[in-house]
């Protein structure tokens, strides 16, 4: 009787098996991997990493910075920032180990040189910039610079001011003397309460660690303040007080903003920068002044600000205030950087709302309780007076200019009044605060159009509003926002690994390293 059962090659474990490679044969002609070999087998020169080696005479071989560059590179360049992983590819993936020549570096190695040599990184991003640049890359004649927020290494629940740090540590006290009080109170006799002072002993043990991270970092940190235009103090951090508390469209994130500056003609990034604040306003000026002196020091551009055919640079709105543009004016930089109003005033944009924005305006105004507004209080401008609809006079608080350069009146009502105003339900967002001790009463403000005299950011809002500033400012989303999209979607950067500005600096350089070889890659003379 035949059988009817299936039939398969055979195989063997216990075999044995010899595979010859030859490790140049695995990096194909027209793949990044040999890209990335090339260029920095025969283009770069790596001797800037050289200083930090101190075994000339004596101490154990090091591995030859040109590997730790490739490996790392090209594990980037596939979403890959963990050193053990890195170590794990150069074990098991053919490509890692032609570009690794079949080393394998530890992870502490991977993970040392990646944050101990940010001055390197910064002088191989610079390289790799001039090789663009000799291949002909850099049109020169159009910069766009744009940031993105990305989380760091440090948890948003450890910031706050020295004073809601110094609260934590206080409450957290208190609940260290509660369990240490039911640890003496329970019944140690039998099973259950055993079990229950095992349990008090492990909370008491995590709050005092706590509370003593709070306390060392109060002994030894001073406030963290703002900018030097109105300094206060912000949040600090105490796991990592060089990121930032930042607000994107996504929620509330403890990180850096990495803020790019890229050329049009080929999106070559010219200048990165990772800054632990996310105001991205306080970032154009350093960027700026960043940008022109590589493009000097490396004699790619003689002077971004000056000459006759100055390039264009272009923001978005976030880096619009009035101390900017005074900024770009005096320096004379050929600059187009819209306020958040620009598209109001567009008459291209008159429908937008009709037609795209029903849908979120009516989410909007079911999911915001409407309140009186601030055109309903009696405003003085020449007492600066304010009466709320109530009939209380509210107190001034402040006059300073807004980021439009107007100046502003802000006013506050007192509490007490607000607490018992027969109108706080239909007056304040949140009325329940005023019952409360904590808070303050309705706060509104006036702009002192009285007071108003021609801005720099008039300046500005002319040249942005005009034909040729429309069509310039056009090709700014074009020439930023491809390059945040390579390397946060296809590269995978959705998060900082390391701690610190300088080393996240680093980190956010060798990201843009990655996208610089690629288009190195495509459009240079290898390309050809």
């Amino acid at each position: 009787m035949p059988s009817s059962l299936p039939r398969f090659v055979p195989y063997d474990y216990d075999q044995s098996s010899m595979i010859v490679i030859n490790f140049n044969d695995q990096l194909q002609p027209g793949t990044f991997e040999y890209a990335l070999h090339h260029l920095v087998t025969d283009r770069l020169d790596l001797s800037v990493f050289y200083p930090r080696y101190k075994n000339a005479h004596t101490g154990r071989l090091a591995y030859d910075p040109a590997i730790l560059i490739k490996i790392i590179l090209f594990a980037y360049s596939k979403g890959i920032t963990s050193s053990r992983e890195i170590q794990w590819c150069c074990d098991t993936n053919i490509i890692f180990k032609a570009l690794s020549c079949d080393t394998s570096p530890h992870w502490t190695t991977i993970a040392r040189f990646v944050s101990g040599m940010p001055g390197a990184i910064e002088a191989l991003f610079e390289q790799v910039l001039l090789v663009c640049d000799e291949d002909g890359l850099l049109g020169k004649e159009l910069f766009a610079i744009d940031g993105c927020k990305m989380s760091s290494n440090a948890a948003k629940e450890w910031s706050g001011t020295h004073k809601e740090l110094a609260n934590k540590r206080a409450k957290i006290k208190r609940q260290i003397k509660y369990h240490l009080a039911e640890h003496k109170r329970m019944d140690l006799a039998d099973a259950e309460g055993q079990a229950r002072a095992q349990r008090a002993e492990q909370a008491i043990e995590t709050l005092s660690h706590a509370h003593n991270k709070i306390d060392q970092f109060l002994k030894s940190e001073s406030p963290r303040m703002g900018n030097a235009k109105r300094p206060k103090e912000v949040k600090s951090n105490i796991t990592d007080n060089e990121s930032g508390k930042m607000l994107t469209a996504k929620g509330t994130i403890q990180g850096y903003n990495g803020v790019a500056t890229v050329d049009k003609k080929h999106q070559i990034i010219v200048d990165a920068q990772a800054f632990g604040e996310g105001q991205e306003h306080h970032t154009l000026t350093p960027v700026l002044e960043a940008t022109r002196d590589r493009l000097k020091r490396l004699g790619i551009r003689k002077d971004i600000f000056k000459g006759r055919y100055k390039p264009i640079i272009t923001a978005d709105t976030g880096f619009a205030n009035e101390a900017n543009m005074r900024y770009l004016h005096e320096n004379g930089v050929n600059a187009y950087i819209p306020d958040n109003q620009f598209r109001q005033r567009d008459p291209k944009f008159i429908d937008q709302k009709k037609k795209y924005g029903k849908r979120h305006q009516k989410l909007k105004r079911d999911q915001q309780k409407t309140v009186i507004p601030a055109s309903e209080f009696k405003f003085d401008p020449v007492e600066m007076t304010c009466e709320c609809p109530a009939g209380n006079a509210l107190s001034l608080i402040d006059v300073r200019e807004t980021d439009t350069g107007l100046p502003k009146a802000y006013f506050v009502g007192k509490l007490l009044q607000c607490r018992h105003c027969p109108i706080k339900h239909k007056c304040m967002q949140n009325p329940e605060s005023a019952d409360h001790r904590k808070g303050k009463g309705r706060q509104v403000s006036f702009v002192i159009e009285s007071k108003r005299k021609p801005s720099y950011t008039d300046w500005m809002k002319h040249r942005v509003d005009s034909e040729y500033g429309k069509l310039i400012y056009s090709h700014r989303m074009s020439v930023v926002e491809p390059v945040f999209g390579n390397i946060g979607t296809n590269k995978g950067l959705n998060r900082f690994s390391l701690r610190s500005q300088e080393k996240v600096d680093g980190q956010w350089k060798l990201y843009c390293i990655v996208h610089n070889i690629e288009k190195w890659f495509k459009y240079g003379a290898l390309a050809a």
